[in-house]
């Protein structure tokens, strides 16, 4: 099943399945964790499929392609890859005490995330809390309907979400919106001549990714073109809130540089690195980044040739595109999180299935769009989003969640984990999932913290 999930994800880009594609998987199916969601399945496939786009480059530069594997555990447990870190020995907190479920007034459930702090401090304004704790903010909860909430913290520009059965998303407007959708997509944006790799010994070598995200999906983008020889610069303003906890799972192999678009001398700098960069991914809300001049047209505008990856929570199209979202607000929506647990006592999953493998497909579009540009030119856009990755996941069916692990056990995990030493400590976190048979993938500098770097290319 993941062999064939793997090149239907590559079909969608026009990537048709080749003879000599070597793409093989290890390791039993569905489930691996305690979910219906065939989660092992999913993310085996997305990962399998950035392994033969990675192949794919090499082809180009080698005339060689690569033997891909993927072991389906260490794709699951790939998907809650941040709750396996460790810094100094100690797991850092990653959930803020308030995020979670509330009972509402008419029977149904709110999930609020609150792992910000102004997303926090909204919500006990908006639900109209007494106090600052978990007991006052259900209190509050408990006196409004459900919808009535759920777009009261949306026209507060918070995030929260009404936990719906699979039947009401699918009837609701924007589940109809985004069934229309393909998982991804890849669109021409802008003529420009066939570029070839600089060279070098790794499949990226030579790239360079602006990566303008935050949180799990658009990161674990970044990393995985880093795990592959890109030189990725990690831009994010200090004045936006940013989990640093994150940073250990999904900074490996990439600097961080402060750049702020509110301030002129920073819109100067980011268009000067998109200037000379290859690929550019963002990770905010359709027509964010537009509002200050960096809509993917004119960033092809600004670099003719490149590849602009755009992750979202809500897609770009349909009534909620403009809504702020977060995986495991769309798991409820969106019903997974019903299907995990009931309507009655919803569950999220026990991975973020929808960030890691957005995050993966962002990677892969950016690869496949690139290839494109060698061999035909363009610039070109590439777009998913986490409630395209539910939706999608959700097709797939579910299975007898009884026999899933709580975690995989500690002989099987220890061969999936690796050690780093650099500026955040000594960091314990899973190591690459892709095998290649030619370039192993590995990160070249370990995790730093934001702003560490300066904002400029280093090669």
């Amino acid at each position: 099943m993941s062999e064939r999930l793997s090149h239907d994800i590559l079909a969608l880009l026009g990537r048709e399945k080749r003879a000599d594609d070597r793409l093989t998987f290890d390791s039993g199916g569905d489930p691996v964790f305690c979910t219906p969601w065939r989660i092992a399945e999913a993310g085996a496939a997305a990962l399998g499929a950035v392994g033969l786009a990675v192949s794919d480059l090499w082809r180009l530069r080698t005339g060689r392609p690569q033997a891909v594997s993927i072991d389906r555990h260490a794709a699951a447990a790939s998907l809650r890859s941040n709750t396996y870190v460790r810094r100094n020995g100690e797991k850092p907190v990653s959930w803020d005490p308030l995020t979670g479920h509330y009972p509402t007034r008419d029977g149904r459930h709110m999930f609020i995330h609150t792992n910000h702090a102004h997303h926090r401090a909204g919500a006990l304004r908006i639900a109209g809390a007494t106090t600052d704790s978990r007991e006052a903010l259900a209190s509050a909860v408990a006196k409004w309907d459900g919808l009535a909430l759920e777009e009261a913290i949306a026209s507060g520009n918070c995030v929260g979400g009404l936990t719906r059965s699979r039947e009401e998303w699918n009837a609701h407007p924007h589940g109809i919106a985004v069934a229309r959708l393909p998982l991804i997509d890849l669109v021409k944006i802008g003529e420009a001549p066939a570029q070839p790799l600089r060279k070098g010994d790794r499949p990226l070598s030579g790239v360079r990714v602006l990566d303008l995200t935050r949180v799990l999906a658009g990161p674990t983008s970044g990393r995985v073109l880093a795990e592959n020889g890109a030189e990725v610069l990690h831009v994010v303003a200090p004045h936006l809130p940013y989990q640093t906890e994150l940073l250990m799972d999904t900074g490996h192999g990439k600097r961080c540089a402060w750049v702020d678009l509110r301030d002129g001398s920073g819109v100067e700098t980011l268009k000067a690195l998109i200037r000379e960069a290859d690929i550019f991914t963002q990770g905010y809300r359709p027509g964010t980044l537009a509002a200050r001049g960096f809509a993917p047209e004119q960033v092809a505008a600004l670099r003719p040739g490149i590849v602009c990856v755009s992750i979202c929570a809500y897609g770009h199209e349909g009534p909620w595109a403009l809504r702020r979202g977060f995986d495991s607000i769309v798991q409820n929506v969106t019903g997974l999180a019903a299907t995990q647990g009931s309507l009655a006592a919803p569950r999220n999953l026990p991975v973020q299935a929808l960030d890691y493998i957005a995050g993966y497909l962002g990677a892969l579009g950016a690869m496949v769009a690139l290839a494109r540009r060698i061999e035909q030119g363009g610039s070109w856009l590439v777009r998913v989003s986490l409630v395209q990755v539910a939706q999608w996941l959700a097709t797939l069916g579910t299975v007898d969640a009884s026999a899933g692990m709580a975690d995989l056990p500690d002989s099987e995990l220890t061969g999936l984990l690796m050690e780093s030493d650099g500026p955040l400590g000594h960091l314990r976190h899973l190591k690459p999932v892709i095998q290649l048979s030619d370039t192993p993938a590995f990160y070249a500098k370990p995790a730093e913290p934001l702003g560490t770097s300066p904002a400029r290319w280093a090669a």
